[in-house]
């Protein structure tokens, strides 16, 4: 038990880091030291720093769904609202430099374990997105608002989220 709440320790501590601090920047002694653990343990449970990046993106997946689903409305048109004021809220407490699983990628384009972790939290976000408006014929439209928003978040801020809501009604109205 012990050894499963130090790992998670460990992951919530690097996903901390790597949200601050970008991918590029950090050496793994940096990282050790926000983790608070040793080179060895460190290591013992991430052997590389590709594998701490992983870590960190698979727990900031989970987090991320478990976040977007805590207090979903059941009407479809509330739930689509909602879900954009809890991707403000995200964007504002946890990613005011934009999504890290996007970040990742504009950091380390060819590696195939970290792309392989961000497509799963993508198709697994459109997914959960279409559920959540009860739309399944609209998952694709509302992702890609989704992922404007988190891309524009940096530059345009709140005004994305009042945009990409404007856009999603319009989307639900035709349809």
């Amino acid at each position: 038990m012990f050894l499963i709440m130090l790992r998670d320790k460990i992951t919530a501590s690097l996903e901390a880091a790597f949200s601050q601090y970008g991918f590029a920047e950090p050496s793994v002694a940096q990282l050790k030291t926000a983790c608070n653990v040793s080179l060895r343990t460190l290591y013992k449970y991430y052997p590389s720093k590709e594998a701490m990046i992983v870590g960190a993106l698979e727990y900031r997946h989970q987090r991320y769904l478990s976040f977007l689903q805590n207090e979903s409305p059941s009407c479809s048109v509330e739930s689509a609202l909602h879900i954009f004021n809890k991707l403000e809220q995200w964007m504002k407490e946890y990613a005011p430099h934009g999504c890290l699983s996007m970040n990742a990628i504009a950091a380390f384009p060819d590696n195939p374990h970290i792309m392989k972790a961000v497509e799963e939290h993508k198709k697994e976000v459109r997914l959960l997105l279409g559920q959540q408006i009860q739309r399944e014929d609209l998952s694709m439209a509302l992702f890609l608002l989704h992922e404007g928003v988190s891309s524009a978040w940096p530059v345009l801020g709140e005004e994305a989220i009042t945009s990409a809501q404007k856009a999603l009604l319009q989307l639900m109205e035709r349809g």
